[in-house]
């Protein structure tokens, strides 16, 4: 079973315990009816001493204690000072429940901080996985996880940690494997993560260790060094092919609208002349034919008035104007004096 650090250790007093055995024993050498009263009260002295030490454990914020009592489940313990039956009638296992735990694949974080610094050397073979399309891809990823129920968490199980290290990466390499190594480099990395720790989940859910988990995500994932630069251009292909397919749709959407606008106008011009044509026509027509019926009732007066409405629209559009009379020999021309006044009075 996994050491959980539980209570006191007795390593000082069984050091204290040992030297004061063999002062006894120098004692009993020198006065044994004195030396057995010595022992016997300093055996009740160390038996005082080590009962009160160990009746007290301290639980710390982020952790829970789980009490047994003689070798069965007693209770939960909060954070704080608590008390125990000493002499190993309770036993406290200490696990942090409060906590996020965090499992490393592919790499391990050396110093952490602002400028963390990881190691990869020797993890080859814990990143590098198969595609379904027979391709190699180095990843590295992280699980983070709680615990749930921290009693099952460390007597269901006897290696809870190596367990979920195992079914993580199996799930990893199984996910991975289903995908082609285009959607594990660029576009499907978040989703292949979230079938991941459902997967995960699910798994341990069966396994009923009492451990939930929070995340998977991958932090890295690139080709072996050995293929990563014909890589590299793989995807600054696909990159330049996406951008100009977004080129083209831009001007798609830019210049099609605009051509659609253009030619509903122009349909729209095209049905306004239409509908002013017809009903021009149509005006024309019913004017000629009111005209027919007043030339009908008096033909003579009818004829007579077009000519002279007709002379008002066209005489004043002439600069010059001649009368033919049958009586006079040659042409006489009219003088514009109505346009002349006109003329002295601007």
């Amino acid at each position: 079973m996994q050491d959980w650090g539980q209570g006191p250790s007795g390593e000082d007093l069984e050091k204290k315990v040992i030297e004061i055995a063999n002062q006894v024993k120098n004692k009993l050498k020198l006065n044994p009816k004195k030396g057995i009263f010595t022992l016997l009260m300093i055996v009740a002295a160390v038996a005082v001493v080590i009962g009160g030490s160990s009746s007290m454990y301290k639980v710390d914020t982020e952790e829970t204690g789980v009490v047994l009592r003689f070798g069965k489940f007693s209770k939960f313990s909060n954070p704080g000072l608590q008390f125990k039956i000493p002499f190993g009638v309770d036993q406290v296992y200490l696990v942090p429940t409060g906590r996020v735990l965090k499992e490393e694949f592919g790499y391990r974080t050396v110093t952490p901080g602002i400028r963390t610094t990881f190691n990869k050397r020797g993890l080859e073979e814990e990143s590098l996985t198969l595609t379904g399309d027979l391709n190699v891809s180095d990843v590295e990823w992280i699980v983070q996880f709680q615990v749930a129920d921290p009693f099952k968490y460390i007597f269901k199980i006897k290696d809870p940690i190596g367990t979920i290290r195992d079914i993580a990466e199996a799930m990893v390499r199984k996910t991975i494997g289903d995908a082609d190594v285009t959607q594990v480099l660029t576009t499907d990395r978040a989703a292949l993560a979230d079938k991941i720790q459902q997967s995960l989940q699910a798994t341990l859910k069966q396994y009923d260790i009492g451990v939930r988990i929070v995340t998977v995500k991958f932090q890295d994932v690139n080709p072996p060094e050995a293929v990563k630069d014909a890589f590299n251009e793989v995807n600054e292909a696909e990159q330049q092919k996406e951008s100009l397919i977004f080129q083209a749709r831009e001007q798609y959407n830019r210049e099609v609208p605009k051509a659609r606008g253009e030619a509903k106008r122009r349909l729209q011009e095209a049905q306004g002349y239409a509908v002013e044509r017809i009903n021009k026509a149509r005006g024309e027509t019913n004017r000629f034919i009111a005209l027919l019926a007043e030339y009908k009732k008096a033909p003579t007066v009818t004829r007579r008035r077009i000519q002279i409405e007709t002379l008002e629209q066209v005489l004043p559009d002439l600069d010059e104007i001649y009368i033919m009379d049958q009586n006079t020999n040659g042409l006489l021309p009219l003088l514009p004096l109505r346009k002349s006044m006109e003329g002295a009075v601007k």
